[in-house]
């Protein structure tokens, strides 16, 4: 270590003793650097140093050299150097400028004809931008860059490309021009990729407080998203302190990757610049080739190399940059060309030029001496140092290292490819996130317990507890397959977290801010202003807004029976019964119809009734009707009947076996029309910031958010909100409520309610999902996500669901009341209706009954009880009628027991035709039959036993009438029986009373 200084100065000062005492050498070298690169003038010498000592190269010649220090900014400084060094007589001039003088020294080279060997230099190793020298194809110009040309642009895009990115942000600092990139920009641009350009100023730490100072916690949040991928063009130093910064500040996280781009980097800087940084890391650095012989490392052809510059473990060599080594090499390949040109003995002596006279010449070696300069080549330092026909190098190459993600600090370094300008890009590079191998990583998990994501399973006294539900078991599936473990702990505040007034987060996600959790899962739902504190992995659930109500109770119907049917539809009907009973008695009446003989049947309006309403029961009925309009009036009645038995049969069978939701709501758009039921969510949750954004939103087309935002926001949320989810499911079991959260919790809840006193309703929409919370950048969310989607595609997800959502549980979901599952036999309740209509038809029928036998009672104690008042018995008269009759040939000795004639009797003891009338039932008729009271029948029989003691004899009488005459049938009635035999009586009618009964058509022949 300490014999280099002391190798370093013997070399200057040999070089110095030998330019002053070899004045007369042919081989004179001028050099022009920068005043702030000493080592380029230390390179430059040792370089001179190890040539004049190879005598095989320049045989006896030996080089000297003359050095000047410039200001790189100053154009006019470096032309006046150059002037003096061409004054002294030199064969080429090298220079280690910045751009702005070199333009100026390759205007003076290509007038004087002195080769000039640039060498750029950027400012304390920030990347190079293009010079932009103008190159002529003409013969003049005696410029040859030393370096190659930028290529950063070249290699950034194409890495870029590989790792497939879309948005990232370039950072550079003060010190560089960032027209450097600007055909990179440009093609980007036209990509499609959104790219964002920052200047890193010298004072870093003020920069990043400004930031925090300035921006809101989401600008914040938005900025570190965008440093999740960066690209990083600056010096060594400025870099590993910006990083630095940023990972102290925690602006990134484990998953960002950066991209650092310089060719001035050196393994001493890739090591701390590795050491400082997290996440992952991709380092593009230029490259030279090494020999693989350590024992060859020093030695270029017949040339050998001071070791202090090649030799990787010396300090000297691990701290020169790129220019020092093109220094090297461009010494040695001007002493390549000069023994070429000692060796064709085409020397030309030196240049001993005035830049001040006009009329000044170029130096007429110059040319020679140029060609030979392109034409040669030499292995040096930097590999292959040759010159193509634009006098450029075209050999340069690129070396891509880079680092895996992870969370610890120092991680190794690999080669990842490398690039070159004719090849491009030799490696593959891949952006993986993590490897599936989590193998000994443990994670920190924050939960809120939330049925049935997350519930205790067990609560052992000095024993961590256990936790049981479908994100555990979520949990579980992703820690089985990447292989890591977890400890899980509840959210302090049990709360899934909200913003509070000073920017920062409570809850579950404030525990991940706040980097005291690496993930947060339970019944969490993927919101905007959640995703711009924390990040999340794809959806494993759909999320939809629910409803929780209780069911309504079961009501007893004793009126079932009459269900199928409306109030309405009742009372047409019966109206009808009534309608059509009063058409019939009245066609009946316009066309009276013809009845067989011994017809007991009547017309009557009651009759007609009573017949309408017993086919409408199709119970039949007794009155016959033989008129055309008449049957077809009962046709169609009975068509009618017959629908409407048979629909009421049909639908009477649904109602009794099929219970129907009676409920008014069955949806959210239910729910807010009404009022009578209030209902809330938990305050300050992700539902009931979803209604709130909703409710005021102007432009929300749907007012059914507006209208639930005024039912939860009352006395600012705190009336119909509560704090906890499990205090609302409490608040609807036991009392008038609707809890609105999140639907996969309330199906939960109502599935596996023991007494099934709860349904759901909600939204059949998912507009969001359930999704694991991460750390800002965590490394493992693309990862977790990758897994869950597999988890979904093989089904394994949905078996997951069906173990706490079962399609066939124990109670229904989504009916307002209690229904069984399966159907059963019909109980007492739903045919209470039935009994109770036949119990009021047998209390209405006694009833009656008894208002009968107290009106018969009544009235019968006004008429004084005699026998003769007693019906007529027809069967008594026909036995004295018979035994009247002696004659044993007589036709009339034997008369039929079920029937007599008689002849004309003599009725002049009858009632008028005005009293007949009331009690005519048959007047329409062929045969009148009356029903005697009893003062007719007293007198009618008085006459009849006058007239048969005196042998039926009245008299001579021109004509006779006959008629039948019916006796009393054996159920008591009269009337019933037909007759069968008729025998004619004569018969002499009285006229002494006046009575012309003759032509009545409304007075019978007989009785």
């Amino acid at each position: 270590m300490e014999v280099f200084p002391l190798l370093l100065v013997l070399s200057v000062w040999w070089s110095r003793t030998w330019d002053s005492a070899n004045a007369d050498s042919i081989i004179h070298i001028g050099a022009i650097f920068d005043e702030s690169a000493k080592k380029d003038d230390e390179v430059f010498r040792t370089a001179v140093g190890d040539l004049n000592q190879n005598e095989e190269i320049l045989q006896t010649e030996k080089i000297t050299f003359s050095v000047t220090f410039v200001d790189g900014n100053n154009p006019f400084q470096a032309v006046q150097e150059a002037c003096e060094l061409m004054n002294q007589g030199i064969l080429a001039l090298v220079s280690s400028i910045g751009c702005t003088s070199a333009g100026s020294l390759q205007s003076l080279a290509d007038a004087m004809h002195i080769p000039h060997l640039f060498i750029q230099r950027s400012t304390a190793g920030t990347p190079r931008s293009g010079c932009g020298l103008t190159r002529s194809n003409r013969n003049d110009d005696y410029t040859l860059s030393v370096r190659p040309p930028v290529y950063l642009h070249d290699v950034i895009l194409r890495v870029v490309t590989e790792y497939a990115w879309q948005k990232f942000i370039i950072f550079y600092d003060s010190e560089y021009d960032i027209r450097g990139i600007q055909e990179f920009l440009d093609k980007v641009s036209q990509q499609g990729m959104d790219v964002a350009l920052q200047k890193v100023e010298n004072n870093i730490n003020k920069m990043i407080t400004t930031l925090f100072d300035t921006m809101r916690i989401e600008e914040l949040n938005r900025y570190r998203d965008t440093l999740r991928r960066a690209i990083l063009v600056m010096n060594p130093a400025t870099a590993k302190s910006f990083i630095t910064e940023v990972v102290d500040t925690n602006l990134v996280a484990f998953d960002c990757h950066w991209i650092i781009i310089n060719e001035e980097i050196n393994d001493v800087d890739v090591q701390e610049l590795v050491r400082r940084s997290i996440g992952r890391l991709t380092i593009i650095r230029q490259t030279f080739p090494v020999p693989q012989n350590i024992s060859q490392r020093c030695f270029r052809g017949n040339h050998r190399i001071s070791s202090t510059l090649c030799d990787p473990k010396d300090p000297f060599a691990q701290n020169m940059e790129i220019s020092n080594l093109y220094i090297y090499d461009t010494v040695l390949l001007l002493a390549n060309a000069f023994h070429k040109k000692l060796e064709d003995r085409k020397w030309h002596s030196m240049a001993s030029l005035s830049c001040i006279r006009k009329n000044s010449k170029p130096w007429q070696g110059g040319r020679s001496m140029l060609e030979t300069i392109k034409k040669g080549g030499v292995s040096g330092l930097t590999g292959e140092l040759e010159f193509g026909e634009n006098g450029g190098n075209p050999n340069v190459h690129f070396e891509i290292l880079g680092t895996n993600y992870g969370e610890e600090l120092g991680r190794g370094v690999r080669k990842l490819g490398c690039w070159n300008p004719v090849t491009g890009l030799n490696g593959s590079l891949t952006d993986k996130k993590l490897e599936n191998n989590m193998r000994g990583v443990v994670l920190r998990v924050v939960t809120v317990l939330e049925e049935p994501f997350v519930m205790v399973s067990e609560n052992v006294l000095g024993k961590p507890k256990k936790y049981q539900g479908f994100s555990i078991d979520v949990l579980d599936a992703l820690s089985n397959y990447l292989g890591f473990n977890y400890e899980i702990y509840v959210a302090p505040d049990h709360k899934y977290g909200s913003p509070q007034e000073d920017g920062t987060w409570n809850g579950l996600v404030g525990e991940l801010v706040f980097k005291r959790a690496d993930i947060g899962i339970s019944a969490l739902t993927i919101t905007p202003d959640r995703e711009n504190v924390v990040d999340f992995t794809t959806r494993y659930m759909d999320y939809s807004v629910g409803v929780l109500l209780r069911r309504a109770e079961k009501t007893v119907d004793m009126f079932a029976c009459l269900a199928p049917f409306d109030l309405s539809l009742w009372a047409c009907i019966a109206g009808t019964v009534l309608l059509v009973g009063l058409l019939v008695y009245l066609l009946n009446w316009l066309n009276p119809p013809r009845l067989q003989m011994g017809s007991m049947t009547s017309t009557t309006l009651y009759n007609s009734m009573w017949f309408v309403y017993g086919s409408f029961v199709q119970q039949g009925g007794e009155v016959p009707y033989t008129t055309l309009a008449t049957r077809m009036m009962m046709g169609a009645w009975w068509l009618f009947a017959l629908i409407v038995i048979s629909s009421y049969t049909a639908n009477l069978a649904a109602f009794l076996t099929i219970t129907r939701i009676e409920s008014s709501i069955q949806s959210l758009q239910d729910l807010s029309k009404q009022t009578e039921i209030p209902y809330g969510t938990v305050l300050d949750s992700a539902v009931y910031e979803h209604v709130r954004m909703k409710g005021l939103n102007p432009f929300e087309r749907d007012s059914m958010y507006s209208q639930m935002w005024r039912m939860i926001n009352r006395s600012n949320g705190s009336e119909n909100n509560v704090l906890e989810s499990q205090a609302g499911i409490q608040k609807v079991k036991y009392g008038n409520y609707a809890f609105v959260w999140d639907a996969a919790v309330l199906e939960y809840v109502a599935i596996n309610d023991p007494d099934c006193s709860f349904y759901t309703i909600g939204n059949t929409v998912a507009d969001r999902g359930y999704g694991i919370a991460l750390q800002h950048g965590s490394p493992y969310r693309d990862v977790f996500s990758q897994r869950i989607l597999e988890l979904q595609q093989n089904g394994d997800m949905e078996i997951l669901k069906h173990k706490w959502w079962p399609k066939n549980g124990q109670c229904d979901l989504y009916s307002s009341v209690d229904t069984k599952q399966k159907g059963g036999a019909l109980d007492i309740k739903s045919f209470a209706g039935v009994f109770c209509i036949l119990a009021a038809g047998i209390v209405l029928s006694c009833f009656i009954a008894m208002l009968e036998t107290w009106w018969n009672k009544r009235k019968g104690s006004r008429v004084p009880s005699k026998e003769d008042d007693k019906e007529i018995d027809l069967e008594h008269l026909h036995r004295r009628v018979n035994s009247l009759c002696t004659d044993d040939d007589s036709p009339h000795k034997q008369f039929s027991t079920s029937s007599i004639d008689l002849t004309p009797l003599d009725i002049d003891t009858l009632p008028t035709r005005q009293a007949l009338e009331q009690i005519s039932d048959f007047r329409n008729t062929h045969i009148t039959t009356t029903t005697f009271i009893p003062e007719q029948i007293q007198t009618l029989s008085r006459t009849l036993s006058a007239k048969a003691a005196s042998g039926f004899t009245f008299g001579n009488v021109p004509e006779h009438r006959t008629g039948p005459f019916r006796h009393r049938a054996p159920n008591g009635g009269f009337f019933r029986s037909p007759i069968k035999t008729m025998s004619s009586i004569p018969y002499q009618p009285t006229p002494t009373l006046g009575l012309n009964l003759g032509n009545d058509p409304d007075r019978g022949t007989s009785i």
